[in-house]
């Protein structure tokens, strides 16, 4: 089993405050928004981090919220629709909130000091909510650490990721971060090794066998990592894939990698 030497030199821009365990989302400033679908509402009102404006519901959909010091605004289904972006299905039941605190990798790296062993997903330029959203439940339901995403070329905290997300958005760190490149070696001098994803790797995730602090590294739908993000990885692998599909899509295969690396473990 591979497992990188996890002895470093001190991370040079590590801060001296105390070490506080990686809080879920990272959105981190900005105008509120509007979160929705009770999974996602009851989870944001369970999460002690998040900064709450309003809470407006159907008197059916009151009925599923968890006893709340928020008071609850009586709307009908027609009025929450015009709170909301079109199409929005919100399950009678929306949430005006404060975007959370931003996580950072300083954050991640300290958290993972404390560990023998951890996985960290990046995503490579991943643009749909609805992806992120679902390898954030994936992330958080297979015991990944966070969840890295460039500032740029990657979603907002928004109710559309939220809801993709069914609640993980509040549990699982999204740390921004303004150059993926850097964070790989941030990470790396950390101890963890680095696979990216790759329909041309040689090698499958299973047959690299690695263990102890692991970053999982998935590129954009389609277009895969940047090539510079690849050089930067220590392996390429791939998902063993049959008959004539060449690729899964990218929240796909980040549940499919996310599951082979607890079964590995």
């Amino acid at each position: 089993m591979k497992k990188r030497d996890e002895r470093r030199a001190p991370h040079p821009n590590r801060r001296e405050s105390p070490a506080k365990g990686p809080r879920g989302g990272g959105g981190g400033g900005g105008s509120s928004i509007w979160l929705y679908g009770i999974h996602a509402v009851n989870a944001a009102l369970a999460n002690p981090e998040r900064r709450v404006r309003r809470l407006v519901a159907t008197a059916e959909a009151a009925k599923a919220l968890p006893p709340t010091k928020v008071p609850v605004e009586a709307m009908e289904r027609a009025e929450i629709d015009r709170l909301l972006a079109p199409g929005s299905v919100h399950q009678g039941v929306a949430l005006l909130v404060e975007p959370l605190p931003a996580t950072t990798i300083e954050d991640i790296i300290r958290t993972a000091d404390m560990a023998s062993s951890a996985l960290v997903l990046v995503l490579d330029q991943v643009t749909d909510p609805h992806n992120v959203g679902a390898i954030l439940r994936s992330a958080a339901a297979f015991g990944a650490l966070a969840v890295v995403a460039p500032d740029r070329h990657a979603p907002d905290e928004t109710g559309t990721l939220a809801k993709s997300a069914s609640g993980a958005l509040e549990r699982m760190p999204l740390v921004r971060v303004t150059n993926v490149v850097r964070a790989l070696e941030d990470l790396k001098k950390a101890g963890f090794w680095t696979a990216g994803l790759a329909a041309d790797a040689p090698k499958t995730l299973a047959e690299i066998k690695l263990s102890g602090k692991v970053v999982l590294v998935l590129g954009a739908e389609g277009e895969g990592m940047r090539r510079l993000t690849r050089e930067h990885c220590d392996h390429l692998v791939r998902l063993p894939m049959c008959g004539e599909m060449e690729s899964l899509n990218v929240s796909n295969a980040a549940a499919v990698a996310l599951y082979e690396m607890r079964r590995e473990g």
